[in-house]
């Protein structure tokens, strides 16, 4: 998760309360809480570009899929820890799948994510005059969002290239794990590297914005969305949060589960008990929202991590994860936000695999199929971490959407059995960046500022 240094002044801060921005799709009321972006931990000066990374991995093991034949791949150690190689022969993902990314934009133009962005069909082609719609500045398919190709930007309300770029590197980290284009002889492969990734901007430090209220949009955004082009499938990624409750936000994330989307959300970087102190919306008590914290190559909780046994469903790789990055690059980052990523990922894998599951039932598998972990007994309300293969080969053997093997099923067979950017050596340690939520909140009491 993502959380700004303490050293950021009161006055940035207080930005994070106020807008006038408001979305067409949201009736909001005055119940406005701050959240902060779920801040990824720095683990040294790692950016690195497509070749040299290609230079640098020496011993990359051979595959029996392409998809994971890109040259950086032996750098992602949590690609091994959920069984990633094998559950790839099993499914990769679908384009009828489109991965929702509520966080900081995207790099568009790089080259393991450009051949794997959402593209929205009301804004492209051309209008009776002969114009690219792309680009024509009007809001063409009435969304409220102008020229919005790739996603939109809900500080701008706009959706072009500069509109969506990504000016911290989370956001592009984020789309990476889960979506970076495999097999392409760069990089990395995302954990399911044939979905469409639609880019929901949200933040963006260099702005005075709200980030609620441009969250609550973004919700709607893709539950208006996925209705209007009848998008078969939607997850919506979301790595970021606060602890106040919002209404607004609670309402959203209900919206987005009538309409079959399920949301990924991480526990939070605050270090500490969610079930004591509640971090949304990953606490939100909906059954569409799989809250996940991150673990080490160990499989230890992180300790700056949240944790909660009612809370938290399971644990995912979250430290040093290594992923795009903004300029065509790459690099490391550490938080719950990358585990969120690959939960994501392994989602999409299992909804490619079997259509006419339910987002309930996706979650169902994947809390239900994880490895049993003794460490996460008190951290996890399922002690399981992520394994993408046992997901998906248990499905293959008739297992129902509660965990029950089934005694005779026709097709039973044989199985075995889931930030910030690394460009400033000078950040601020760890331990400062996720400090940032409860400095917030410091200046909110001592400014006396009413948030009801």
């Amino acid at each position: 998760m993502f959380h700004k240094a303490a050293r950021i002044s009161g006055a940035f801060l207080l930005t994070l309360l106020f807008s006038s921005l408001y979305f067409y799709l949201s009736s909001l009321n005055t119940d406005i809480h701050p959240r902060s972006l779920s801040q990824s931990s720095k683990s040294g000066d790692k950016l690195t570009s497509p070749q040299k990374a290609k230079n640098e991995v020496k011993n990359t093991p051979t595959e029996s899929s392409v998809l994971l034949s890109d040259p950086a791949m032996s750098l992602k150690w949590g690609v091994t820890q959920i069984d990633l190689q094998k559950a790839l022969k099993v499914s990769q993902g679908s384009r009828d799948i489109v991965i929702a990314v509520i966080d900081t934009g995207i790099d568009v133009n790089h080259p393991d994510l450009r051949n794997n962005l959402w593209v929205n069909p009301g804004e492209t082609g051309k209008d009776k005059n002969g114009v690219d719609l792309a680009g024509n500045g009007k809001d063409d398919d009435g969304n409220g969002c102008i020229d919005d190709v790739f996603g939109c930007n809900f500080i701008t309300m706009r959706g072009k290239m500069d509109d969506l770029a990504d000016n911290h590197g989370h956001g592009t980290h984020i789309s990476g794990i889960i979506g970076a284009e495999g097999g392409n002889g760069v990089g990395v492969s995302g954990v399911s590297p044939k979905v469409r990734l639609m880019t929901l901007k949200y933040y963006d430090s260099r702005v005075k914005t709200n980030h609620l209220l441009n969250t609550v949009n973004a919700f709607h955004y893709a539950v208006w969305m996925k209705k209007k082009y009848n998008i078969k499938k939607m997850i919506i990624n979301y790595s970021g949060g606060g602890v106040e409750y919002s209404r607004d936000e609670f309402l959203a994330v209900q919206s987005a589960r009538q309409a079959g989307i399920l949301l990924v959300a991480a526990a939070g970087n605050e270090r500490s008990n969610s079930d004591k102190f509640k971090y949304y919306p990953a606490g939100y008590d909906l059954d569409n929202i799989i809250s996940v914290t991150a673990v080490n190559p160990k499989t230890q909780v992180l300790p700056s991590s949240n944790y909660g046994i009612q809370s938290v469903d399971l644990a995912a790789p979250g430290e040093n994860i290594y992923s795009t990055m903004p300029s065509g690059q790459y690099g490391l980052m550490t938080g719950t936000s990358q585990a969120t990523a690959f939960v994501t990922g392994v989602a999409a894998l299992i909804m490619a695999h079997n259509s006419d599951f339910s987002a309930e039932e996706v979650k169902k598998y994947i809390l239900k199929t994880g490895d049993d972990i003794p460490s996460l007994n008190k951290m996890t309300g399922t002690s399981k971490r992520l394994n993408s293969y046992r997901a998906l080969v248990t499905l293959d053997q008739g297992v129902g959407a509660t965990g029950v093997l089934a005694s005779n099923t026709a097709n039973m067979k044989p199985a075995q059995f889931a930030a910030v950017p690394q460009l400033d050596p000078n950040s601020e340690p760890t331990e400062v960046l996720n400090s940032f939520g409860r400095d917030l909140l410091k200046v909110i009491k001592d400014k006396n500022i009413n948030m009801n």
